[in-house]
């Protein structure tokens, strides 16, 4: 699709499952795929607010998401109304899969978050990941979530962070 189009940009939904059960679905606007990486944007979409202590999400903030068929975690750039960016929210995830318009991410407890300037990078959901009961049902993807955070963790401190996403 070009720039000049008059199609209507690509939808998907967003379908993020925890447990074997839908967690969440919502819609987006396809930015890009180029077959290993996608990209979406779409506008909050949980009930009210969502006050971490660290940061707010809330009506009208926007978040563009990263999502790869290769890698084992997802990257939401958070930018309120206005268009400030408050940080990265990073989610582990297995894989991302795309059947038709559904964007399909199964998410295995494990966070990240970057703040806009750095300074705040935070592991989080360590205690539900050991209590999910993943390491004992399936080391592998255990082992695949927990290198993932790592990895996105020391990007997060170096600042080759936004590389990954450009």
């Amino acid at each position: 699709m070009s720039a000049n189009s008059a199609e209507p940009p690509a939808r998907l939904d967003v379908v993020l499952v925890k447990a074997g059960r839908t967690k969440i679905r919502y819609p987006s606007e396809l930015l890009h795929d180029d077959g290993t990486r996608l990209a979406v944007r779409a506008p909050w979409a949980g009930d009210g607010v969502r006050d971490f202590g660290f940061v707010r999400f809330e009506a009208g903030d926007v978040f563009t998401e990263y999502y790869w068929r290769d890698r084992w975690y997802s990257v939401k750039e958070v930018r309120t109304a206005a268009g400030a960016l408050k940080g990265w929210y990073c989610d582990i995830t297995r894989p991302a899969v795309l059947t038709g318009t559904e964007l399909v991410v199964e998410d295995l407890d494990l966070d990240l978050w970057r703040s806009a300037d750095g300074t705040d990078v935070r592991r989080l959901d360590e205690d539900e990941f050991a209590e999910s009961g993943l390491p004992d049902r399936d080391p592998h993807a255990a082992a695949a979530a927990t290198a993932a955070l790592d990895e996105l963790e020391h990007l997060a401190r170096t600042g080759d962070f936004t590389d990954l996403l450009t």
